[in-house]
């Protein structure tokens, strides 16, 4: 599907995706679940492919309400720039090694759903109309939103199917 271009297609392909992933890895039997990737891979296993895309949800969260308050938030995150996000997601990997796969799922879910509310509450222009926040710069709140759950979601799907087919 091409990437959402408005509030319907986005609403409806972040909760597809997501239902997709987790569906996928709900099936996997346990010993799969619970298996390494082969060496290669940062995110080593299906827990850590998670809080990679959890903890992009409490960022995109985060950018948000400061955002949205008018500030500007630290983006991707405090001491990160884009350039440099390969070492912000080795910090996320590090932060959550003690994290089980089962609180992973729990708090993956958490934060999909207040993602998913967050683009409940705009319209189609809020989320589509390119400059409209100042903290969005050149681009729409849409296409951030994008960024962290549908097509998150398929690069996680697209990863565990390559580490664990």
């Amino acid at each position: 599907m091409p990437r959402p271009a408005n509030k319907t297609e986005l609403l409806d392909l972040s909760k597809k995706n997501y239902e997709i992933l987790m569906y996928y890895i709900d099936k996997l039997p346990l010993a799969r679940q619970n298996a390494t990737f082969p060496k290669g891979t940062m995110n080593r296993n299906l827990r850590d492919v998670l809080m990679h895309l959890h903890h992009w949800h409490l960022l995109m969260i985060d950018w948000y309400n400061v955002g949205m308050k008018g500030q500007k938030p630290d983006m991707p995150a405090e001491g990160y720039t884009w350039n440099n996000t390969p070492d912000l997601n080795k910090w996320i990997w590090q932060k959550y090694q003690d994290t089980s796969f089962d609180e992973a799922c729990r708090h993956l879910k958490s934060s999909h759903k207040k993602v998913q509310n967050i683009i409940g509450t705009h319209t189609n222009e809020e989320l589509f109309e390119k400059k409209r926040y100042k903290w969005t710069g050149t681009t729409s709140l849409g296409a951030y939103l994008v960024s962290a759950t549908s097509s998150h979601y398929d690069w996680a799907l697209k990863l565990i199917k390559k580490n664990l087919p």
